[in-house]
């Protein structure tokens, strides 16, 4: 059986497995998480996931107050 892959951008299948490009990896809170897709026209469109860039600035805020 083939995955399903869907566009992060804009949310439509991916048929052609030529066209899929990798644009991240999502981890699962019980699982290995997920692959996410993208056609390769979209790929450089896909923006970060904003509520992981946030977390990753307030630890680092975190970090560099506490000296270490």
């Amino acid at each position: 059986m083939t995955e399903l892959r869907v566009c992060r951008l804009c949310d439509s299948p991916i048929v052609d497995p030529d066209d899929a490009v990798a644009v991240a990896h999502e981890l699962g809170m019980s699982g290995p998480g997920w692959t996410v897709w993208a056609h390769r026209e979209h790929a450089a469109l896909v923006e970060p996931n904003a509520d992981a860039i946030r977390i990753l600035a307030r630890v680092l805020i975190a970090r560099a107050l506490s000296g270490h």
